[in-house]
């Protein structure tokens, strides 16, 4: 009972804090909008907030990794895009560039939430085995999109800060995949699915 209610209580100060994070940064990248016009912030924004949807929408798991290796390499990757701030001056590239980057990349996130569904979670977890869609082809489309989006808004918004969260947190969401996959390894449809799909992220690279 006491573990129950440990996890229910875990649970909730997990969503807590995603809500809470996704709420300072809309009112950093809304406000950049509304001063400069600039969309790339507002894409990034809106990839953010299907974390916050599908966070609450999620299944209960049926195997969870509480390490504190997990724990760490969920919160960093969580805790960085939330953290960077859209800053006064030109990017690197155009904004139509970096928009239409960051596009890309919220597509594939959307349609790679849409195929997981409830499956979705946040530590590494097996909530069911999802092979439809953009998971035929590499074994963490949703992550794929994230980096393409957070390289778009770095692009878009190059401080040092923003480069040193990207980096920090897009390091822990490679990790935090591979962690997925140790735990989704125990389960026979997954070991199946691994021998069809062998990339990790990006279809001949990695």
């Amino acid at each position: 009972m006491i573990r129950i209610k440990r996890e229910v209580a875990t649970d909730f100060l997990a969503r807590a804090t995603v809500a809470a994070l996704f709420t300072l940064l809309s009112i950093n990248l809304l406000g950049d909008f509304a001063r400069t016009g600039r969309v790339t912030g507002v894409l990034l924004l809106a990839s953010e907030s299907l974390v916050v949807v599908f966070t609450i929408l999620r299944r209960r798991a049926h195997l969870v990794d509480r390490s504190l290796a997990a724990t760490v390499a969920t919160t960093l990757s969580l805790a960085g895009p939330s953290l960077v701030r859209a800053t006064a001056g030109s990017g690197l590239a155009p904004d139509m560039v970096t928009t239409t980057i960051s596009a890309v990349g919220l597509i594939l996130i959307v349609v790679g939430k849409l195929t997981l569904g409830r499956s979705f979670g946040l530590v590494p977890a097996n909530r069911g085995v999802v092979v439809a869609g953009p998971y035929a082809l590499v074994r963490h489309p949703i992550y794929t999109g994230y980096l393409i989006t957070h390289i778009a808004f770095l692009v878009a918004f190059p401080t040092w800060s923003n480069l040193l969260l990207i980096v920090a947190s897009d390091t822990a969401l490679v990790v935090r995949a591979l962690m997925e996959e140790r735990v989704l390894g125990r389960d026979v449809a997954y070991q199946a699915y691994c021998q069809r799909v062998g990339w990790h992220l990006v279809p001949g690279v990695f």
